[in-house]
């Protein structure tokens, strides 16, 4: 099994929730000299995403090389008058697999860009779970979605750049746009800046398809202490929740922050059906339902962890483009680790006695979901891979 690389020498930064991301987003792209490189699955042009819409403009406008790639579902509801608009000022736009209605239902419309990625001028890269969007999943709810970011600068740029040029360049061919496939010769830092060690480990259709996966695997593997997952949507294949419970049977404290407010009904009912395995071995489930679960972070034994994009689900495991930040770290990992111990204290705990009393129609409901969940693997023609679900 192929591990990430881990480069040493990095800065990283633990943005937590909008509230700390797009300020930091925002200068960081009102500093840019030479090329802005943004990546979102989601970009909707509400306050926060005509916030950024205007700092790229205004970068562009300054002769900044800005190349914006949306998913082409994700970023459905993005008028094209406001892409139009962008475009006018000098902004690149493209699709990742635009969307176009049909009746017909083909395996590849699930293939989409759900990477959260921005890589400013070779120096600066954001990586995480959230998009252009308003930090509240509906207006006057109290409570931001809980999600992350971080900030990076160091060495590992170079390998953050180079990707993000590489998806851009494939896109731009598959678009005919080779004109906009630039050739500046910028050189991402190579000293040191700071004593982080981290790897960037990404998912595609090619040569990574289960890179993020082995990642997790491989950490949960070695651990010996304690594992803590924070994960949106949480449908992992048999191979990585055996991997969980082997941890806990041989005394790790595994503990799993899941989604406790209902937005996607059939992914939340199919969730739960995996409930009564994971308790029986021991594992500690955690629903966070003061706002929307959006976070994809983990921490191991207080010194590995991961922010990025990747669900551990059907999607973002074996169909999507994604993006992970590993870091090698005590203080980050313990930095990251206290906030979601402080989430866990408002979440509600999943008791085996609780979960026991469930009626037998929330139970049907979650299974009824979940083969709902493999069949439509099946269907997509993941009949192999969907024997890991």
């Amino acid at each position: 099994m192929k591990l990430p690389k881990f480069i040493k020498g990095n800065r990283i930064t633990l943005l937590h929730n909008g509230a700390e991301y797009f300020p930091a987003l925002e200068s960081a792209i009102d500093e840019a000299n030479k090329e802005i490189h943004l990546q979102t699955y989601i970009f909707k042009y509400d306050l926060t995403g005509i916030r950024i819409a205007s700092a790229l403009k205004r970068a562009a406008q300054r002769g900044v090389a800005v190349h914006l790639l949306i998913d082409g579902f994700g970023s459905l509801s993005f008028p094209q008058k406001a892409i139009d608009n962008l475009i006018a000022t000098g902004v690149q736009v493209m699709h990742y697999r635009k969307e176009v209605f049909s009746f017909r239902f083909r395996r590849h419309r699930l293939r989409r860009m759900h990477r959260k990625l921005v890589v400013i001028d070779a120096r600066i890269a954001f990586v995480g779970g959230i998009n252009i969007i308003n930090d509240y999943q509906k207006p006057g709810e109290p409570i931001p979605r809980f999600d992350y970011a971080v900030k990076i600068e160091g060495p590992l740029l170079a390998t953050i750049h180079s990707s993000a040029r590489r998806l851009w360049m494939l896109v731009a061919w598959a678009h005919f746009k080779k004109r906009w496939i630039t050739h500046l010769e910028l050189q991402p830092i190579t000293k040191p800046v700071g004593n982080q060690r981290a790897a960037f480990v990404i998912r595609d259709n090619l040569r990574h398809r289960r890179d993020i996966e082995r990642s997790y695997l491989k950490a949960i593997a070695t651990a010996y202490n304690e594992i803590i997952i924070a994960n949106a949507y949480f449908l992992p294949g048999r191979n990585f929740r055996q991997a969980l419970i082997h941890a806990a049977r041989r005394g790790v404290s595994v503990i799993l922050l899941l989604q406790g407010k209902i937005e996607y009904r059939i992914q939340y009912h199919a969730s739960r059906a995996l409930y009564d395995n994971l308790l029986d071995a021991g594992i500690k489930i955690y629903e966070y339902r003061k706002s929307f679960l959006h976070a994809k972070v983990a921490v191991i034994d207080q010194y590995w962890s991961t922010v990025g994009s990747s669900n551990i689900d059907p999607l973002s495991l074996l169909m999507a483009q994604e993006a992970n930040v590993m870091i090698l770290d005590q203080a980050f990992a313990m930095e990251l680790r206290t906030t979601l111990q402080i989430a866990m204290r408002d979440a509600k705990p999943v008791s085996k006695l609780y979960w026991g009393k469930q009626s037998w129609i929330n139970r049907s409901l979650n299974w009824i979901s979940y083969y709902i969940v493999r069949i439509l693997q099946g269907v997509l023609g993941y009949s192999q891979e969907s024997t890991r679900v």
